[in-house]
């Protein structure tokens, strides 16, 4: 099992400064004035971790991709924790000659297999749901 460090410090009112385990900064607010959200970041995250396994998933199938774009729409509770109850990810896919069976593999093999973020979150009962369409450029 692998381990990673991370840091959050607070530097004021709701914002604080996140250090991630490569050392990068993420500037996270609650208020949204500095920064992103902590549940913005989660959203993104899943996004970014799906979106990165379908554009590899597609290049290794020899999919001539020169774009792919994840647009995410999520509900969530409205008590507290207002947690993700529901996550819809729609990917626009661009490139020459795209096939849609393609696509629709790499997100499934995505979504039941190799998005971390994504088996943790459905795990943790977030019903999460998949689109897409394919743009030829």
């Amino acid at each position: 099992m692998s381990e990673s460090k991370a840091s959050v410090t607070w530097q004021e009112n709701k914002a604080f400064m996140g250090v991630s385990p490569s050392g990068h900064n993420v500037q996270i607010d609650a208020d949204k004035e500095k920064g992103s959200s902590p549940m913005e970041l989660v959203l993104l995250g899943l996004g970014g971790c799906a979106s990165y396994d379908v554009v590899s998933i597609l290049q290794k199938s020899r999919q001539d991709v020169t774009d792919v774009r994840c647009e995410l729409t999520a509900k969530r509770a409205e008590t507290v924790p207002a947690v993700y109850t529901d996550i819809h990810l729609h990917f626009v896919v661009t490139g020459q000659d795209i096939k849609d069976k393609q696509v629709e593999k790499a997100i499934h093999l995505s979504a039941e297999k190799y998005c971390s973020a994504s088996r943790m979150l459905v795990a943790g009962g977030v019903n999460i749901t998949h689109d897409f369409e394919v743009i030829a450029g």
